[in-house]
């Protein structure tokens, strides 16, 4: 199959149309259906959907399970889409690809062991990059320890860091409202914070 015969195939399994004007949502669907089915890995085609999210600005794929149908179904951000390089999404779609894989195999999906084996092989990440500013950073406050986390909501490690420690070596860290630069410890910290920036918040 040629790439451009691939490509109308792609979209015809998305639209059932070649002549109406290609959307971005109908590009992003056949692009991740032709490479995925250049991927070596054993999914059942016949028991996977894809469907995009115009929403998502957390996450760039996601794989849902229907245990009741046994289909698992890639869902692709738009925004990642729009945002990424193309071998930067396409590792995304490998990534969701071995989340099928293990669906559809052992009706339950991970990133463990199994997950990583699979993701080395495919040159996939074991975790997808994210692709929106978050609104604060967590980093630990051991200089030795290189551990950091991301955070685009307000969660208790957030609001109550001095309850969590860090994942990497256990010390306490330090949470930062990326915005502002304004960094914390505690929760009187954080309200503090939160109080002095008013709007800005």
């Amino acid at each position: 199959m040629t790439t451009r015969s691939a490509f109308v195939w792609a979209l015809e399994t998305v639209s059932g149309d070649t002549t109406d004007p290609l959307t971005v949502d109908d590009e992003l669907l056949a692009r991740a259906r032709i490479h995925a089915r250049e991927v070596p890995i054993d999914v059942d085609w016949d028991a996977l959907e894809w469907a995009v999210s115009a929403r998502a600005k957390r996450w760039a794929g996601r794989c849902q399970w229907d245990r009741r149908r046994e289909v698992a179904t890639i869902v692709l951000s738009r925004q990642a889409y729009e945002t990424y390089d193309w071998e930067t999404f396409a590792a995304v779609v490998r990534h969701e690809l071995i989340h099928a894989w293990e669906f559809q195999r052992y009706g339950k999906s991970g990133h463990g062991t199994r997950f990583r084996e699979k993701a080395a092989a495919l040159e996939a990440p074991r975790h997808c990059p994210s692709f929106s500013t978050p609104r604060y950073r967590l980093w630990c406050s051991n200089d030795d320890c290189t551990w950091g986390a991301r955070r685009h909501r307000a969660s208790p490690p957030v609001t109550t860091p001095e309850r969590y420690q860090c994942g990497g070596c256990g010390a306490d860290y330090v949470v930062e409202h990326v915005a502002s630069g304004r960094r914390w410890t505690c929760s009187s910290g954080y309200g503090g914070v939160k109080a002095a920036l008013g709007e800005e918040w």
